[in-house]
Order: structure tokens, then C-alpha cells, then sequence
């Protein structure tokens, strides 16, 4: 498999990979839980009936039909019609001339319709009111009557005393009965037919009277809940998880729709950087990089959802494009921003709503930022990030609704905290350039300064080297302008590319004062000390944990050339003879990036315009096209993707820079007074 095979491989399996775990963090139907209570605004978008719901009574009302019909509710009692015999059939026989009198009423009471016999709990709730109609099972049959005539045993007891208080004799016989502990009900509560008539009573009280057709609002956002609109959400979310749970082939082909969609919008990146950012695309890390971004910022806002209702707007979307921008450009960040807000907006409840707020607030901070260079300039975008989310709130506010009753000063809380968090995108640029070996251009700008470590010991100790770094990335720095190229990382890298030099300072003409070392050495020997500055620069870099894209810079800025002086001196000291190149040849590799190669074409130039006799505008030019074009005909530029257009404003820019340098002064005359005063200076 092909290099190129391999990395499309790689890509197409990274980008479903990432599919996958969005469509898995997705919010799923039967999992999404709206979070609300009554008196508060309902903080989601406009819920609209799939289907037919039913009106139930709200809590309120139904607590107050409860109570009504607990007031009038009929308990369910049953009579046993075998009692009375049972119970007669204990008591003595005869005795007293009126026991059969006494039985007969005994009886009565058990089987006469209007009587019965129930315990003295029974009883007590009928003397207080609380019991005072039941209804009495017979057959499945229910009849409703009063329960004054419902007595217990001792009543009965009482009842016949009274009868018989006057004869003593028949007195004596009841009291000897002992009735209370003999007589036994024979009408008791039915407990399970009770309960299930009340159960019955009670869901003829909750009958849905209407009807929420699909279609209709459930609710409205930023609606105050009522009693009434608890009670529609809790029905609706019921019967969404029961329809949910029934059809799992619909579930399916939701978490397929979900990947689908995933995958589209990821598509559509892919194809936006295989088309416009190739060097992207082709690079791990920065592709790693941009999906990193893209799953970690989904999954906080997830999160942040599920903590607390919209949360997703606390989540400050807005770095992402920022990263973007730092490492990238400002079209790039701005189509990364798109396809994270097209993906996390399912995930929002006002998906309209969230994407213009997240498409104004991305291309505030991107069209004002540009080129992050200070800690300032950060806190300037998040504060016209807050602008921009605030405005666009109102202007949807109003677009939809047309007044403010829906206006929610919770949400412009959410945006103001989002905007403040923007800020962290200054941390998160170092851990992103620690993680993916990125340099930014606050880096950039951080290593540029001449008062940093390694280039403090560079002004002392190689004072010559450092001004032709400072020269060269002054003059490399404003022909990269004018090809925009990456001007930061050109003067870096151009302040760095002669560090190497450290090792060896008097080994340099711009550091000799007078005397050279190499007059004492073999041409060999004189190029080994100055083709190793390269090796040593690295090794210094390393040491200074100095970023790999200036490294580049030291190792490329000689490429694969030739330290000529010295070779064409061994050549003129073996006349006759072939010198082996090998001893005199840097190592490499030539400049394989516009910036490197310019720094290669700088370093030259301005190094050589230094021992021009003359500086006339013919004389730079002539140095200038020298230079670069042995530079391009001995094959050093064959890995640069400069264009001979790019060249071509190189070689003005240089000669125009190098005028302004060089450029001649005016003689200043004499002071005429001074000559006056001296008349011997005239002669």
C-alpha cells in the first residue's frame, strides 16, 4: 500500500471513528430528559406533539377530585347468610320462658335487610358520621344502602337489655349469653373490591376530557408552567418512552439517521481540506488535531446539557475557530466552526436559535482577532464576543416572537459566562502546541525577543553573528510579507538559524577582529568547524527546548550546499587533482518549505552584500540575482513550493531592502564661520 493509500486509510477510519462516538453521545429520545417545575419558564425550544395526547387533570385539580371523592366514597362490604345459624347454633337451648323470644331478635338482626352485624371498629365510624352509606356485594351485584342499621354485638347486647330490664330473670339469662364475644359480624368489608372501586372511581376522575393533536404546542419557549403543563410533559414523555420501548426497529434507524448526519458534516470537512488544505489533510497530527478539537468540544457540550437545561451554551464554542486560526487560517477556522455547530446543534432544544448565536459569536472572534500577538487581544475578542451573542439573542428574540415576553436573562447570563470563557483559549494554545507540536504566533513572538536566554548569549558572545540574524530576519521578514508567507515564524527562525555559531564564535569573519583562525588550518579542516555549526545549532535548540519548526530553520538554511570558499581553495591548493566535494557539503536537507527557503536566500544575500565594494542600485541587483539564481541552478529550492512568481518578489524585495540600507549620504560642508575665524583653513 502507497503512503498516500495508507493516509486516506488512516483518515476515512479516523473520520468514522469520530462519527461513532458523537452519534453515540447523541441524545437519544428515550434518553432525553427535560428538566423543569412548575412556576419556572420553560427554558427549551417549542415542543410539539408527534402524536395524539391526552389532557389529563393537572395535580391541583386531581388532588381536589380525590379529596371529594373520599368524602362520598361507598366502601364494598359482603353478608354472610350462614352466620346466624352458626351463631344460634352455640347458644343454649331454652332456659328462660322467653329465650326463644330473644333468639328470634338475634336472628332478626342478622338476616333482616335493613340489619347486620359488623365489628366495633365498624360501628365507630358509623356513630361518628364518618361511615354512613356502603355499598353490600351480592352476586357481583352492588346495592347501596345506609349503614345506620349496620350494629355490633354489643349493641345488639345493649338492646336487649334494655328490652328486658324489668324481668330479671330474662335479664339475667342475656347477661349469661355473653353476646358480645359470641355474636360475630356477618357484613365485613370487602378490602379488595373496595380498593378496586376506588382505583375505578379514580380513573374516571383522570379521564383525559381533551386532546393535544399532533401538530399543536405542548409547550412554548419561555412559558411559565402551569399546573396543567407539568401534567402534559409527564404525559408526554410517558408515552414517548413506551412508543420508544415498543419499536426498536425505529430506534435503530434513528442511531443510523444520527450517523449519517454525523458523518456528513464530517464528509464535508474532509472534502473543504482535501480541496483547500492539502498540508492539513496530509498531516496526522493536524487532522488529529482538528478532530480532537471537534469530539472534545461535542462531548463538554453534551455534558454541560445534561447538568443543567441549555447548558450547551455555557460551553465556549468560540475557541475552537480560535485555536483554528492561531495554527491554521482565518477560512479554515471559520468552516471547523460550521461543522461543530451544525453537529452540536441536534443537541440543543432551539437548534435555529443556537446556530446563529454560535455563527455570529465565530465570526466575531475569527474577523477580529486575525493574528494573536497579545494576551489583550484575547480579552478584546471575548468582549466582542459577548457583544456579538447578546445582539443576535435580541435580534432572534424579536424575529420570533416579536416582543420581549420571551426574552430570558438566565440565557444572557449562559452568553456573557461563555464569553468570558473564550478567554481560556490563551491556555489551551499552549497545551494544544505541548500536545500536536504546534507553534503559535504569540511563541513565535515570545522567542523573537532579543532578551531571551539563547539569544542574550548570542549578542555577547557572537556580537557579529547576531547582527547579520538580526539583519537577515529583518530582510527575510519583509520579503515574506510580500509573498505572504508566515512572517513570525520567518523572523524566528531567521534570529535562530546561526545559533551553532556559539560553539565556535571566532571560527566566523563576522566575529574575527583581525586575526583568522583558519589561516593556520587545511580548507578540510577550516569547512568541518563551519559545516558543524548546523549539528551544533540543533543540539543547542534541543537543549533550549526550542520548537521543531525552527530547528527546521538551522538545519535547512545551508541545505545540501557547499561551503564553496573552502572547497575552491583545496582545489586551487591540488591543481591537477580531483577534490572529494563530500568533506565541503552541509547535510542537509534543502529548504522544503517557502519559509526555510527564504531564509536560505536571505542569509546568502545579506551576507555577501556586505563585501560589496559598492552599494549602486546595479550592483545589489546584480548580487541579489547571483546569489538566488546559483541558488535554484545548483538545485538547493527543488523541495520549496516557492513559484517562480514568489522568487521573482523575493529578489525585489531584497534589492529594494538592501538600497534603503545601503543607501548613500549626502556631505556635509564646512561650517563657514569656522573658516572665517581660520583663515589658513581656506589656503
Amino acid at each position: 500500500m502507497t503512503p498516500a493509500k495508507k493516509n486516506s486509510l488512516i483518515t476515512i477510519l479516523l473520520t468514522l471513528a469520530v462519527a461513532a462516538i458523537v452519534t453515540v453521545f447523541y441524545p437519544h429520545p428515550q434518553e432525553k430528559g427535560y428538566v423543569y417545575e412548575v412556576g419556572k419558564p420553560w427554558s427549551y425550544a417549542k415542543l410539539i406533539a408527534p402524536f395524539d395526547i391526552p389532557v389529563k387533570p393537572d395535580s391541583a385539580t386531581f388532588r381536589h377530585k380525590r379529596d371529594s371523592l373520599d368524602e362520598v366514597f361507598e366502601p364494598v362490604f359482603r353478608r354472610n347468610a350462614r352466620t346466624a345459624d352458626s351463631v344460634l347454633s352455640l347458644l343454649p337451648k331454652g332456659g328462660v320462658p322467653r329465650a326463644a323470644a330473644i333468639y328470634g331478635i338475634i336472628r332478626n338482626f342478622y338476616n333482616n335487610p335493613g340489619y347486620g352485624v359488623v365489628s366495633a371498629d365498624e360501628r365507630a365510624m358509623i356513630s361518628d358520621g364518618t361511615l354512613s352509606r356502603i355499598r353490600i356485594m351480592n352476586q357481583n351485584v352492588l346495592t347501596a344502602r345506609s349503614a345506620s342499621g349496620l350494629l355490633s354485638a354489643g349493641n345488639i347486647a345493649d338492646t336487649l337489655r334494655a328490652m328486658y330490664a324489668a324481668d330479671s330473670v330474662t335479664l339475667k339469662f342475656i347477661n349469661s349469653l355473653d353476646l358480645p364475644r359470641v355474636l360475630i359480624p356477618n357484613v365485613m368489608r370487602d378490602a379488595e373490591a373496595t380498593s378496586n372501586q376506588y382505583e375505578l372511581a379514580l380513573s374516571e376522575l383522570a379521564v383525559a376530557r381533551e386532546v393535544i393533536l399532533p401538530g399543536q404546542t405542548i409547550i412554548d419557549n419561555g412559558v411559565v408552567l402551569t399546573e396543567q403543563d407539568y401534567t402534559n410533559l409527564r404525559t408526554y414523555e410517558t408515552m414517548l418512552a413506551e412508543r420508544t420501548s415498543r419499536r426498536s426497529g425505529d430506534s435503530f434507524l434513528l442511531l443510523l439517521g444520527q450517523f449519517l448526519y454525523v458523518a456528513l458534516m464530517l464528509t464535508s470537512l474532509f472534502a473543504y481540506l482535501y480541496y483547500n488544505c492539502p498540508e492539513i489533510m496530509h498531516t496526522f497530527r493536524k487532522l488529529l488535531f482538528v478532530y480532537v478539537l471537534l469530539t472534545v468540544f461535542f462531548l463538554i457540550g453534551v455534558g454541560a446539557n445534561a447538568f443543567t437545561p441549555a447548558g450547551i451554551y455555557l460551553v465556549p464554542m468560540t475557541i475552537v475557530p480560535i485555536l483554528a486560526l492561531v495554527f491554521f487560517d482565518a477560512r479554515t477556522a471559520l468552516f471547523i466552526s460550521f461543522v461543530l455547530t451544525m453537529i452540536c446543534a441536534p443537541v440543543s432544544s432551539f437548534a435555529l436559535e443556537y446556530i446563529l448565536l454560535q455563527f455570529c459569536a465565530a465570526s466575531a472572534a475569527v474577523n477580529t482577532l486575525r493574528e494573536l500577538r497579545q494576551r489583550s487581544q484575547l480579552l478584546r475578542t471575548a468582549a466582542l464576543v459577548g457583544t456579538a451573542y447578546i445582539l443576535a439573542y435580541v435580534a432572534l428574540t424579536l424575529l420570533m416572537n416579536g416582543s420581549f415576553e420571551s426574552f430570558s436573562w438566565r440565557m444572557v447570563i449562559f452568553l456573557l459566562i461563555n464569553a468570558v470563557l473564550t478567554s481560556l483559549a490563551y491556555i489551551l494554545m499552549f497545551v494544544m502546541e505541548r500536545s500536536f507540536g504546534f507553534v503559535s504566533v504569540v511563541t513565535l513572538v515570545e522567542l523573537a525577543d532579543i532578551n531571551s536566554p539563547l539569544l542574550r548569549r548570542l549578542s555577547d558572545d557572537c556580537p557579529g553573528t547576531f547582527q547579520h540574524s538580526m539583519a537577515v530576519s529583518n530582510l527575510a521578514a519583509d520579503a515574506a510579507q510580500h509573498i505572504n508567507a508566515n512572517v513570525p515564524l520567518v523572523r524566528a527562525g531567521a534570529l535562530y538559524h546561526d545559533i551553532g555559531k556559539l560553539r565556535n564564535p571566532a571560527f566566523f569573519t563576522e566575529n574575527q577582529h583581525g586575526v583568522n583562525p583558519h589561516d593556520a588550518l587545511p580548507p578540510q579542516r577550516s569547512a568541518e568547524i563551519i559545516i558543524n555549526h548546523v549539528a551544533d545549532g540543533v543540539k543547542l535548540a534541543d537543549k533550549a527546548g526550542l520548537p521543531g519548526l525552527l530547528k527546521a530553520f538551522i538545519r535547512e538554511h545551508h541545505g545540501a550546499g557547499k561551503a564553496k570558499y573552502f572547497y575552491f581553495t583545496a582545489c586551487k591548493n591540488s591543481p591537477g587533482e580531483e577534490v572529494d566535494p563530500a568533506p565541503f557539503t552541509y547535510p542537509g536537507p534543502n529548504p522544503r518549505s517557502r519559509e526555510t527557503s527564504l531564509l536560505m536566500m536571505a542569509d546568502s544575500v545579506e551576507a555577501a552584500s556586505r563585501s560589496l565594494k559598492e552599494h549602486t542600485p546595479q550592483a545589489i541587483a546584480e548580487l541579489v540575482n547571483r546569489i538566488i539564481d546559483s541558488q535554484i541552478a545548483d538545485g538547493l529550492h527543488n523541495e520549496s513550493p516557492l513559484s517562480f512568481r514568489d522568487v521573482q518578489i523575493i529578489k525585489q524585495a531584497f534589492i529594494k531592502r538592501l538600497m534603503t540600507i545601503y543607501h548613500s549620504r549626502i556631505t556635509y560642508p564646512d561650517d563657514p564661520a569656522k573658516k572665517a575665524d581660520n583663515p589658513a583653513a581656506g589656503q
